[in-house]
């Protein structure tokens, strides 16, 4: 069948988000200056979209946060005030700057199944375990409260938006680690397109929902195997032409389309691989299951391929070392709820907490759990003082580091939530350089600067470029050395 140049080009830009290291190549120098480049770490993003409430999730539980705490989250019905009973079991370290007691939200060391269920113990289990960094108030100078500037903010790492052309912060890393390596595939997103954070035209980026149904779309009228030959035949030869063409659009469509036509044969092989071991299929069932029911959460399902991609790169199949994958549903502005099991709030954050409980319990027993680091984050929090059931978009929230060699703790400072020291909206303010009574923002780039430093061996200032101006306002002296890994 004749394919005409549009069907090419379209055909092309649909592939383009991805690339393959395939089995075949892995004795190759290629290869292995692509292993030496990332070493055998991995990095998964895992984003919470729609602002989620910081102040329900890091909670005051004492100290002098707790009455200022009180006087903005009511109680009774639509009230969002955690009380102690339900803080009682999920108590972390104190804060840094006050000492006043802290909690995470009740829905975090729950399982959406009930006691017992997949997950149980969640985020606060694993914090219990030293395997959770809690970083209070992440933020960035003049904080923007519109999902799609503040989401691209922190996508991007630049809150001008105009310093780096839309790549993401980690799509810079993958750009500069993987140049003139076209067939490598460095990173995945778990969703129908690149993420922004891994957006960069350097090398490629995969965009699948589930490996089970990832593969070249064959005419389904067409589909022997004589006819699927047929046509890779004839996009392997129109992908070699454009590869050797002077045009540069169309060498990264020939060498993006190439290496993804061979990933939809390679990666969906990792779903079996990771059923067909019986260690596997068991954690498998806990992510997604029937009956006994899994967390069955749609975190958990996107986690699950993850798992699968992260145990096929670990038997040689594929090469991927970073990962994204995103939970919606944080827009509460109305019926977020407290600390009762059928809250809004509560359930996002177990569903969040038990997938991710089950995620690193396969990760430790894959082996790798030392090799993983697991960021969470939010384009923003909420208001400090809410709303009639719920909390408008707000300024600072914290941010979280999971994995093995996470250095488990609280850093940073809780925001100053004082009604004194709030703006002319009710939100907190963003400070730097021993401003504002001590109680200074954590800005969200020391959280990347630290993780490009310390776990991927990265000089931040290629990916991140500090503010200018007055320095107790703006980001002007970085700091990538928080201590946010153990040796």
């Amino acid at each position: 069948m004749a394919i005409t140049r549009r069907q090419f080009l379209k055909s092309g830009s649909t592939a383009a988000a991805g690339a393959l290291l395939a089995p075949r190549l892995f004795g190759s120098s290629f290869v292995q200056d692509a292993l030496a480049a990332i070493g055998n770490r991995y990095f998964v993003v895992l984003y919470l979209e729609g602002g989620n409430d910081g102040l329900n999730t890091v909670v005051p539980a004492g100290g002098v946060l707790r009455p200022w705490y009180e006087s903005a989250r009511g109680t009774g019905s639509g009230g969002l005030r955690l009380n102690a009973a339900d803080l009682a079991n999920t108590a972390i370290a104190n804060d840094p700057n006050t000492g006043s007691a802290l909690a995470l939200h009740p829905g975090f060391r729950a399982s959406p199944n009930g006691s017992g269920g997949a997950g149980d113990g969640g985020l606060h289990a694993l914090y219990q375990a030293g395997k959770v960094a809690v970083i209070q108030g992440c933020g960035y100078p003049r904080y923007s409260l519109s999902h799609e500037d503040s989401r691209l903010i922190f996508q991007t790492a630049d809150p001008s938006l105009s310093l780096y052309g839309g790549t993401g912060w980690v799509g810079r890393h993958l750009a500069s680690a993987y140049a003139g390596q076209p067939a490598a595939i460095p990173g995945v997103t778990i969703k129908d397109s690149v993420a922004r954070d891994f957006r960069q035209s350097a090398t490629s980026v995969l965009a699948i929902r589930r490996l089970r149904d990832f593969s070249f779309p064959y005419d389904s009228e067409f589909n022997s195997t004589s006819e699927k030959n047929a046509r890779n035949a004839a996009f392997n030869a129109l992908h070699a032409q454009a590869q050797g063409g002077a045009d540069v659009g169309f060498k990264y469509i020939g060498n993006t389309g190439a290496t993804t036509l061979a990933s939809t044969a390679a990666y969906p092989a990792l779903h079996s691989l990771y059923n067909n071991n019986p260690t596997r299929n068991a954690f498998g069932k806990l992510y997604d299951n029937g009956t006994p029911p899994g967390v069955n959460r749609s975190t958990a399902r996107d986690l699950l391929e993850v798992a699968k991609i992260i145990n096929g790169t670990e038997q040689g199949m594929v090469n991927s070392r970073f990962f994204w994958v995103e939970n919606g549903g944080y827009d509460t502005h109305s019926d977020q709820g407290a600390g009762a099991t059928a809250g809004q709030h509560f359930g996002l954050h177990s569903e969040v907490g038990a997938s991710l409980k089950v995620f690193y319990d396969d990760l430790v027993s894959m082996g790798v759990a030392d090799r993983v680091c697991i960021m969470v984050y939010s384009e923003f929090s909420r208001r400090v003082e809410q709303n009639d059931t719920g909390t408008d978009h707000g300024s600072q929230g914290p941010m979280f580091l999971i994995g093995g060699k996470v250095a488990g703790g609280v850093y940073g400072n809780h925001p100053r939530i004082d009604p004194a020291q709030l703006d002319g909206e009710g939100n907190t303010r963003y400070r730097q350089n021993g401003s504002n009574n001590g109680f200074e923002s954590t800005d969200f780039r020391n959280v990347y600067g630290t993780i490009l430093d310390k776990w991927m061996a990265v000089n931040p200032t290629t990916v991140l470029t500090a503010d200018s101006g007055d320095p107790t306002r703006n980001w002007t002296v970085p700091n990538f050395n928080m201590p946010l890994f153990v040796p």
